[in-house]
């Protein structure tokens, strides 16, 4: 993406429901209430669901990502995310 381009002119790069691996260590910054600003709130490689998307500074897509073992709902943006490929038992070979 170009400097100048904005996310939002993108179609969003996960959907609701997809499931999501976080690629580094979030922590509070102040935004999410009643945690104190520094905890962590989901370590790298957790993994979550996307909740819903919704935007920041009209510039760039935020995703809602409900972590099940903490029943944490986080923003994230996309560079903090990647998606998880479900491995499907069709691709093993039986003989």
């Amino acid at each position: 993406m170009q400097r100048d381009e904005l996310e939002l002119n993108l179609p969003p790069a996960f959907e609701i429901g997809e499931k999501v691996r976080v690629r580094k260590l979030l922590k509070n910054d102040g935004t999410f209430p009643g945690k104190e600003v520094g905890q962590v709130l989901a370590n790298k490689g957790d993994i979550g669901y996307i909740a819903s998307i919704g935007t920041y500074l009209q510039t760039s897509y935020i995703y809602a990502v409900h972590f099940l073992e903490t029943g944490f709902v986080v923003g994230c943006k996309k560079k903090e995310l990647e998606s998880v490929e479900e491995s499907h038992e069709s691709n093993v070979t039986h003989e």
